[in-house]
């Protein structure tokens, strides 16, 4: 199943009568989907449509909708003859009552001087024409985002073979911890026994037992392996698992703080700190997926 991410961004273009239209969509990361539309003055009835439109979609993210107007060219006008000779009559008729004559842009914006070769706008057929080249610029967002969820994918996979590879590293690392421990334990037994009493051999097995039970991190890294497992079996299953990947991210970045922390020996708090860059790299593209 494909995943998407929460990024990315389309375009769309209408024309009718001598108009142009551009439609704008982009996308960002975002906890929720959050919709956000900038429509010119009169347009005002797409929102609702644009904002269903965009839930049809998408699941998360930041949504930006933006509509530009422009004009291919200046419409085409004729004066209408017999209404403006009208209305030069009446002025006739008031000049000889001693009015002042009207000026030309006044008598051109009277109604009905000037009309429009090209017919009268038709506010429905432009509603329909720019709710279709929405929806082919949603649909151009979505294409772009499933595109780059599947590189997400590629680099999540590759992210989980890291933490997994570390995980074998640190498993290794530390089977040998208890006989470090106990080496460590008998040189400082040593020091203190040139001026103490021996202890027991008995008393000596119980502190080496205690420091290995604070010590054992297998619990931890099989955490860790099923944490990987689960994010593996998301990323094969697909749909909205944004959410569901950032959990298991701070799953495995808790265990791998338990693993440094009980650490006892250097080479295996230098796989625990691997770890913890290999699991912000992961978290890093999981913030990305719807």
């Amino acid at each position: 199943m494909p995943i998407a991410s929460m990024t990315g961004f389309a375009r769309a273009e209408a024309a009718s009568a001598g108009r142009h239209w551009v439609w704008e969509v982009r996308s960002v990361n975002g906890r929720g989907l959050d919709i956000r539309c900038r429509l010119p003055a009169g347009y005002d009835a797409l929102d609702a449509a644009a904002r269903a439109a965009v839930a049809e979609r998408c699941r998360r993210g930041n949504i930006s909708i933006t509509l530009t107007e422009l004009r291919e060219q200046r419409p085409q006008l004729r004066i209408n003859r017999d209404t403006l000779d009208q209305i030069l009559a009446l002025v006739a008729e008031l000049k000889d009552a001693g009015a002042a004559p009207p000026r030309l842009d006044g008598l051109l914006a009277l109604p009905g001087v000037l009309e429009r070769l090209d017919g009268e706008d038709d506010p429905a057929e432009h509603m329909a024409l720019l709710t279709q080249s929405l929806i082919e610029a949603l649909e151009g967002l979505k294409a772009m985002r499933l595109v780059e969820g599947e590189r997400l994918r590629e680099l999540v996979s590759a992210h989980l073979d890291e933490i997994e590879r570390l995980t074998i590293e640190a498993r290794a690392a530390a089977s040998a911890q208890p006989e470090a421990i106990a080496e460590r334990l008998r040189q400082q037994l040593a020091e203190l026994l040139v001026q103490t009493p021996q202890l027991s051999p008995e008393r000596l097995a119980q502190e080496i037992a205690l420091l290995a039970a604070r010590a054992d991190v297998r619990e931890e890294l099989d955490r860790l392996g099923a944490h990987v497992a689960a994010s593996r079996a998301l990323a094969a299953q697909g749909d909205p698992i944004g959410r569901k990947l950032d959990f298991l991210c701070q799953e495995l970045n808790r265990e791998a703080n338990t693993l440094c922390s009980k650490s006892a020996d250097v080479e295996l708090t230098r796989i625990g700190l691997d770890l913890k860059v290999a699991i912000e790299q992961l978290r890093e593209q999981v913030q990305n997926i719807e």
